[in-house]
C-alpha cells in the first residue's frame, strides 16, 4: 500500500481546523416506545429503528479490550468493521535524535531572550525525531455476510445493550423473525456473531473477509475462511505486524461449505459465527509472535464451547467490572425515541435519563477498549476502520491518552487501567533513550504523543510537539491510582518509572534568569500559540503544576516505601523553586510566566487548568483566589469548543461547584456537531476522549475526592432534581453511594477499604442526619469540622449510612457493592428482567422479578461465584451443586404466562462461611 503522511492534518494550523461536518439529523417518532428489551436493561441500551447503512458513525462497537469490531445492522449485507488492538504500521524503531543536546544551549540561550519562531526553527533542524511523525493504528478489515434483497423487512430494531455489551438486530422479512447476536468474548478471546430465525431452514447467507492492507484470502477449512496481511509503512517504517484473521460457522441444519475466501451457509435454522483474530505483535520491540496459532488456538477453544456457554461466560465477566456502577437521574418520554433522536432534540426536550446513559456508555466503552494485557485505549479507543485516520488514532499525551483514563478508578474499572502502567514502563525504557541523546539527561521522557512502537521524541514540527512533560504526567497517574486502591505492591512495582520522570527534571530544568525559578525551557502550553506562530517559552504554566504533582508524588511514594532520602531532599528543594501559579490582568490564571494574552481567546486547550483538574492545587477552600480566577478563565475562554475540550470544562465546572454551569456543557455536548448517532464523541471527526470525559464529568458532579476529603454531590445540578447512584470510588479507598430528591441528599453510603478516619462534606450535615455502621448496627460518632463537613472513624470492610431522619434505607444500604444480573435466552424464548440485589452481612440474597410477557419459565440456574472458593452452608427452597468457587443454585420459581403489567418474584439466599465478601459474579439463565 502507498505511505501515508502524517502530517497532513498540521499544515496552516489548528489540527482539523477544516475537518468540521455538517450536523446530522432525526425526526422523533410518533408515539415511538423503547423496545421491551430496552426497558428490561433499565434503559440502559442505544437504540434505532433503522439500519447503520453505509455510516460508519451510525454502526455499535463491540469489544473485550483486544478485539473490536462495529456492527452495522444491515438486513442485506450486515458488516462487522474489525480491529485488533495490536495492529498497527510500521515496526520497532528508535526516533530519538542525536543532534539535540549540542543545539540545546542555543535553544534556550533564544527562548530566553524571546526568539521564539528562532528557537522553534532550530528545534525543528535538531531536536525533531525521526521519523518526525508517529505511526498509526489500523483496520484489520470487513466481514461481511450477504443474506440477498432486504426489500419488506418490517418490525426493525438493533441495540446495544450496555448491561450486557451486546449488540442485537432483529427484524421480521417474508414472515420469518430473524436475531442476530453481537459480542466480543473477553474469555474467549473471540468475537461471537449468533444468527437465529423462528422458522426451521430460513438462514443463507454467504460471508467474505477482505481489508485495505496487504492482504490474502482463503479458505482454510471446510466452515472457515481466512484473511492473512501486514500492517502498512508509514513514515518510511516498513510495515512489520502480520496478523490473520478467521471466520468460522457452526450450524444448525442446513449446510455450511467454504471455498475460495468465500463461506457458504444455506438452509440452516440457527448459526453461531467465531471471529478470531492473531498478531504478530509482542511488544513494541518485538513482531515474531505466533499470529496464525494465536488465531487457531483460540478458534479451536471457541469451537468446543456451546452458544449459550460462550455467551454466559462473556455477560459474567463484563458485568463483574459494568455492574459495579449504578445510576438513575429519572426517566422521561424523551427516553422512549430512538437514541439518535435523543441526541437530535436533547436540547428542547427535558431527558436526565440521556446523562446516565452517556456516563454508562463511557465505561461501557473502557471495559470494551481497555483491559489487563491490552493496548491502552487509543484516540479511538480500538475502533478504527483506516489505515491512515486523523490523528494516526495514537495516543496524545498532551490531554487525551490521561483523560481516557480520568474515570477508570472515579466509577470503578481499576482494572481497566492497568495497561496504561504498562506502557508507562516501556516509555520509561524507550524514554531514558531519548532523555540521554537529546537532552544529555538521565531518568526518562516522552513528549507530546507516542504509539506502539513507544516513540518518545519531539513529532509534529516544534510547534505542537516540543512539550517535554508527557512523561511526567504519566507518572503522576501512578501516585493518583495508588491514592484509590491503596496498593503498597502497585507502588513499589511503578515506583521507578515516577523516579526516573523526576530524575530528568532534576538533570534538565534550568534557572529562568528574569525570575530566578527553575523552568522547562524549551516547552510549550499545548497547543497554543503565545505569539503569531510562536507557542515555544520556558516555564509555562502546565508544566510547573504538573512537575509540582510529580516532586510531591515522588516524596511521598518514597517515604512510604522507605525508599531514596536525599534524592526525596533533592526532589523537594526542586519543587519549591518552581514558579507559583499568578492571576494575571484580567483576573485570570497565567498560561506562562508573562501575562501574555492567548492569540486564540477560544482555543480548545485549557492546559493551565490542570491545576483545578485533574490535580488538586486548586480548591474552592484551600486557594479560593486561584478559584475565582480558575472561574475567570473559563469565562475568558468561553463555552464553545470541539467534543473533547467540552468534556474538559465539564470537569473544570463540576470542581469550581457550579452544577448548573457543568450540566449546562453537558447539554452542549450532546449536540449532532459534537455527537454522532452511535454516541461516538466528536472532536470532530471521532475521537473517544469525549466520551471517557464527559463520564468522568458527571462523576465529578456527584462526588470529588481530590481534596483530602470525601464532597458527596458537590455540583449537582436542578436538571437532576431525584436520583440516585451507587459504587462510585473516592481516593483514601471508599466506595460511594447517594440518593436524592428534590435536589437535597437522602442518604449516603460510605464502605471504606482500610482503617482511618475520613472526612465527608456535603450539605446533608447542615441539618438533622444520623450515622449508623450498617455492618455491626452501631451508631456511628462523628466529629464536625465545618457546618456542612463531619469526620468519623471508619473500619475495613464496614459500611457507614448517613441519612437524615425518616429516611428509608436503600436497596444498596449494604456492606457491599450490588451486584447484577441480567437476561439470558430461555428455550422457551421468554421475555424477562432479572434484578439482583445484595444484602451482605454473611448472605446473600438475589431477587428475580419477571416482567409481563414471560410464559413457560420452569425453572432459573443461578451460577454464583465467591471470592476463594468459599463453601456454600444453607440454599433456601433450592438445590446446589458446586465446584470450588463456582456455585449453581436450581430453584423452580414460576410455571405459566403473566398478564400485560403484572409481575411476580422470588428470592434465593445463600450463606457463605469465611469472609464477609460478596459473589464476584452472577449469572442467570433459564430452563
Amino acid at each position: 500500500m502507498p505511505e501515508v503522511t502524517r502530517r497532513r492534518l498540521l499544515v496552516g494550523g489548528a489540527a482539523g481546523a477544516a475537518l468540521l461536518p455538517l450536523g446530522w439529523t432525526a425526526v422523533a417518532r410518533a408515539g415511538s416506545a423503547a423496545p421491551a428489551e430496552v426497558r428490561a436493561a433499565g434503559d440502559l441500551a442505544l437504540w434505532y429503528d433503522e439500519p447503520a447503512g453505509t455510516e460508519w458513525l451510525r454502526a455499535l462497537p463491540i469489544g473485550n479490550g483486544r478485539l473490536g469490531a462495529m456492527v452495522f445492522g444491515n438486513v442485506d449485507t450486515e458488516r462487522l468493521q474489525l480491529n485488533e488492538d495490536t495492529v498497527w504500521a510500521g515496526g520497532p524503531y528508535d526516533s530519538s535524535n542525536t543532534r539535540g543536546a549540542a543545539a540545546l544551549p542555543e535553544i534556550r540561550r533564544r527562548v530566553f531572550a524571546d526568539q521564539w519562531t528562532s528557537a522553534q526553527d532550530l528545534i525543528n533542524q535538531t531536536m525533531m525525531g525521526t521519523p518526525g511523525g508517529q505511526l498509526a493504528y489500523q483496520t484489520v478489515g470487513d466481514l461481511r455476510l450477504a443474506f440477498g434483497s432486504a426489500s419488506g423487512a418490517t418490525q426493525y430494531h438493533r441495540t446495544l445493550d450496555l448491561t450486557t455489551a451486546i449488540a442485537t438486530t432483529t427484524y421480521v422479512l417474508n414472515g420469518v423473525r430473524h436475531q442476530r447476536e453481537v459480542f466480543a468474548s473477553a474469555p474467549d478471546q473471540v468475537i461471537v456473531v449468533r444468527l437465529t430465525a423462528d422458522r426451521a431452514g430460513a438462514i443463507s447467507f454467504s460471508g467474505t473477509l477482505a481489508g485495505p492492507l496487504r492482504t490474502t484470502t482463503s479458505s482454510p477449512g471446510g466452515a472457515t475462511i481466512a484473511l492473512d496481511g501486514i500492517s502498512g509503512t508509514m513514515e518510511g517504517v516498513t510495515g512489520s505486524v502480520r496478523f490473520l484473521a478467521l471466520a468460522e460457522a457452526v450450524v444448525t441444519g442446513g449446510s455450511v461449505a467454504s471455498s475460495g475466501g468465500t463461506l457458504r451457509v444455506s438452509g440452516a435454522t440457527s448459526v453461531t459465527l467465531l471471529v478470531s483474530i492473531g498478531s504478530s505483535y509482542v511488544d513494541y520491540r518485538t513482531v515474531n509472535g505466533d499470529y496464525q496459532g494465536i488465531a487457531r488456538s483460540r478458534l479451536t477453544a471457541a469451537r468446543a464451547i456451546a452458544y449459550d456457554q460462550l455467551r454466559s461466560r462473556h455477560v459474567a465477566d463484563y458485568q463483574a467490572l459494568f455492574g459495579r456502577v449504578t445510576i438513575e437521574l429519572g426517566r422521561t418520554a424523551a427516553a422512549d425515541q430512538p437514541t439518535d433522536v435523543r441526541i437530535a432534540q436533547h436540547a428542547t426536550v427535558n431527558d436526565p435519563q440521556f446523562s446516565a446513559l452517556l456516563f454508562q456508555f463511557g465505561r461501557y466503552l473502557l471495559i470494551s477498549s481497555s483491559r489487563p494485557g491490552t493496548q491502552p485505549a487509543n484516540l479511538q479507543g480500538i475502533w478504527n476502520d483506516s489505515p491512515s485516520p486523523q490523528w494516526d488514532s495514537k495516543y496524545t499525551l498532551n490531554a487525551n491518552l490521561p483523560m481516557n483514563y480520568w474515570p477508570a478508578d472515579s466509577t470503578n474499572l481499576a482494572e481497566c487501567y492497568q495497561p496504561v502502567f504498562a506502557m508507562i514502563k516501556e516509555l520509561a525504557v524507550s524514554g531514558a533513550r531519548t532523555a540521554q541523546v537529546q537532552y544529555g539527561a538521565g531518568g526518562w521522557v516522552t513528549h507530546h504523543n507516542t504509539d506502539a512502537w513507544r516513540g518518545t521524541s519531539v513529532v509534529d514540527g516544534a510547534l505542537w510537539g516540543m512539550w517535554q512533560t508527557g512523561g511526567a504526567w504519566l507518572a503522576t497517574l501512578i501516585w493518583d491510582h495508588y491514592r484509590f486502591t491503596g496498593d503498597l505492591g502497585f507502588l513499589r512495582a511503578h515506583y521507578p518509572a515516577m523516579k526516573g520522570a523526576a530524575q530528568f527534571f532534576l538533570d534538565t530544568l534550568v534557572t529562568d534568569p528574569a525570575r530566578g525559578y527553575l523552568v522547562t525551557n524549551p516547552s510549550n502550553s499545548p497547543e497554543l500559540p503565545h505569539h503569531a506562530n510562536a507557542s515555544v517559552c520556558a516555564g509555562p504554566t502546565m508544566d510547573n503544576q504538573i512537575l509540582r504533582d510529580l516532586f510531591d508524588a515522588v516524596d511521598q511514594a518514597g517515604d512510604l516505601l522507605g525508599a531514596d532520602q536525599e534524592f526525596r531532599t533533592r526532589v523537594r528543594a526542586a519543587r519549591d523553586r518552581l514558579p507559583p501559579m499568578r492571576v494575571g490582568s484580567r483576573g485570570n490564571i497565567q498560561e506562562w510566566l508573562a501575562d501574555w494574552v492567548e492569540t486564540e481567546p477560544n482555543h480548545r486547550h485549557v492546559s493551565h487548568l490542570y491545576g483545578l483538574h485533574p490535580s488538586n492545587q486548586i480548591t474552592k477552600r484551600g486557594t479560593p483566589q486561584l478559584h475565582q480566577a480558575a472561574r475567570r478563565t473559563l469565562e475568558l475562554r468561553g463555552d464553545d469548543g470541539t467534543g473533547w475540550s467540552l468534556a474538559w470544562k465539564i470537569n473544570y465546572w463540576a470542581r469550581l461547584e457550579d452544577g448548573a454551569r457543568a450540566r449546562k456543557l453537558l447539554g452542549d455536548l450532546v449536540r449532532t456537531d459534537r455527537l454522532a448517532p452511535n454516541m461516538f464523541d466528536l472532536h470532530p471527526p471521532f475521537q473517544i476522549d469525549g466520551n471517557f470525559g464527559a463520564t468522568s464529568g458527571i462523576a465529578e458532579m456527584l462526588l470529588q475526592s481530590h481534596n483530602g476529603e470525601l464532597h458527596l454531590l458537590p455540583a449537582l445540578p436542578a436538571a437532576w432534581p431525584t436520583g440516585r447512584v451507587t459504587g462510585l470510588r473516592g481516593r483514601g479507598g471508599y466506595t460511594v453511594g447517594l440518593s436524592w430528591s428534590a435536589g437535597h441528599a437522602d442518604e449516603l453510603l460510605i464502605t471504606a477499604d482500610r482503617d482511618g478516619a475520613v472526612k465527608l462534606r456535603a450539605q446533608l450535615f447542615t441539618g438533622a442526619f444520623t450515622v449508623v455502621d450498617l455492618t455491626d448496627g452501631a451508631t456511628t460518632a462523628v466529629t464536625r469540622l465545618e457546618a456542612d463537613s463531619v469526620q468519623l472513624s471508619a473500619r475495613a470492610g464496614h459500611t457507614y449510612r448517613a441519612a437524615r431522619p425518616g429516611v428509608s434505607p436503600s436497596p444498596s444500604a449494604s456492606s457491599s457493592p450490588s451486584a447484577s444480573a441480567s437476561p439470558s435466552p430461555s428455550s422457551a424464548g421468554a421475555r424477562a428482567a432479572y434484578a439482583v440485589t445484595s444484602s451482605w452481612s454473611g448472605g446473600f440474597q438475589a431477587e428475580v422479578t419477571v416482567t409481563a410477557g414471560a410464559t413457560a419459565i420452569r425453572g432459573w440456574t443461578v451460577s454464583w461465584t465467591f471470592p476463594g472458593g468459599q463453601a456454600i452452608s444453607q440454599v433456601w427452597n433450592g438445590t446446589h451443586t458446586q465446584s470450588g468457587p463456582n456455585v449453581t443454585v436450581t430453584n423452580a420459581a414460576y410455571n405459566g404466562a403473566l398478564a400485560p403489567g403484572a409481575a411476580t418474584s422470588f428470592g434465593l439466599i445463600a450463606s457463605v462461611t469465611g469472609a464477609n465478601e460478596p459473589p464476584t459474579s452472577i449469572t442467570v439463565t433459564t430452563s
